[in-house]
């Protein structure tokens, strides 16, 4: 059975948490690269990783789209420290992601990691729609 899930942040390729190296520690079978992709929302930064609001207002973000296994969705609820009905920072739900090619492609239906706002505390308000290009630009900075 596969799932597809949206990431964002430190699971995106070459960040801290890179899904396929995760994978890959584990033994387990590797994300199958859909594309990239958008979802509604805005981006806070927490210093050494982003969080993600979920607003209805046209604002969006950027990130990468996989199909993946339910190991691999565990695995990735152990990464976002989320547990089923426990307060967490980040929680794990349905979103349509709009993929960015072909031009015309259908939303798909995936799972990704908002923050719970209750959660946000001083994170700043990043302006920008991708979280990489973001820190890339922004450069080295320690945990908030």
């Amino acid at each position: 059975m596969s799932i597809y899930v949206f990431v964002y942040g430190t699971l995106r390729a070459g960040e801290i948490n890179d899904l396929a190296q995760a994978a890959a520690r584990r033994g387990l079978p590797p994300a199958r690269y859909v594309g990239p992709a958008t979802v509604p929302g805005v981006l806070v930064d927490f210093g050494a990783w982003p969080g993600l609001i979920p607003v209805a207002d046209g604002r969006r973000v950027r990130g990468d789209l996989y199909e993946v296994t339910p190991a691999l969705v565990a695995l990735m609820d152990e990464i976002e420290e989320y547990a089923p009905g426990q307060p967490c920072c980040f929680v794990r739900r349905p979103v349509l992601a709009q993929p960015l090619a072909p031009p015309d492609a259908a939303p798909v239906a995936c799972e990704y990691y908002p923050i719970d706002p209750a959660h946000r505390g001083a994170a700043v308000d990043v302006a920008d729609d991708d979280w990489v290009a973001y820190r890339r630009a922004r450069g080295p900075q320690a945990a908030r």
